[in-house]
């Protein structure tokens, strides 16, 4: 049974990959050659996320979990683009992503494995999986969440390009709530174990954007 959910694990990893290289492609085809800085828009991610978390002490604050997990997503996306920059293919990328993933340390609070997280960010310039694990462990963020809602954004993010996120003719903003916020709610709507789960969200995205 361990060998066999290793084996999901990974091929979830090796999707996920092939999903990141196509969402980049669609923004840039040439995406591997144009020296985008990725780590710089993770640790502007960090700093919007740890906005969500709360660090004021001068006032009260609440974590806002769902939008923390949002812009663990949204750092995910940037990391796999990070890796892929490495020179290896998504096939020879996912054993070692899964061996990262399955790591038991324990984690230390939120606020400090993400400023050790965003300190190596800076310094390296790479992407490390283990201490992008420590975060997930610090608000008990699983895989399976993360897949799922990595999945749900990467819907998001084509939906977004579809409708004019070039050019500036995209509305981010529909019934009164953000896009993310639409999204968390039709992805709880929906069974994201089934094949059509990408299709049946796109579809739901597109109908509420419709209504606006």
């Amino acid at each position: 049974m361990q060998e066999l959910q290793k084996s999901v694990l990974q091929d979830q990893v090796q999707v996920m990959l092939d999903l990141q290289n196509d969402m980049n492609t669609r923004v840039n085809a040439d995406w591997r050659q144009r020296g985008f800085a990725w780590y710089r828009a993770v640790w502007i991610e960090c700093a919007e996320m740890l906005d969500h978390y709360g660090w004021k002490w001068w006032k009260k604050q609440s974590p806002d979990l769902e939008q923390v997990q949002l812009e663990l997503v949204d750092i995910w996306h940037f990391g796999l683009s990070m890796l892929l920059l490495e020179g290896k293919t998504a096939g020879e990328l996912a054993p070692a992503i899964e061996a990262a993933l399955a790591s038991d340390g324990a984690a230390k609070s939120f606020p400090e494995e993400l400023e050790t997280f965003v300190s190596d960010i800076l310094v390296q310039r790479r992407f490390h999986v283990g201490q992008f694990v420590q975060l997930m462990k610090s608000i008990d963020f699983g895989f399976d969440a993360l897949y799922a809602a990595y999945v749900g954004k990467n819907v998001l993010n084509f939906f977004r390009q579809d409708h004019g996120y070039q050019d500036g003719s995209y509305r981010k903003i529909w019934q009164g709530r953000e896009d993310n916020e639409h999204l968390v709610e039709l992805c709880r709507s929906l069974d994201s174990s089934r094949a059509d789960f990408k299709d049946q969200l796109y579809a739901a995205l597109s109908q509420r954007y419709r209504q606006d």
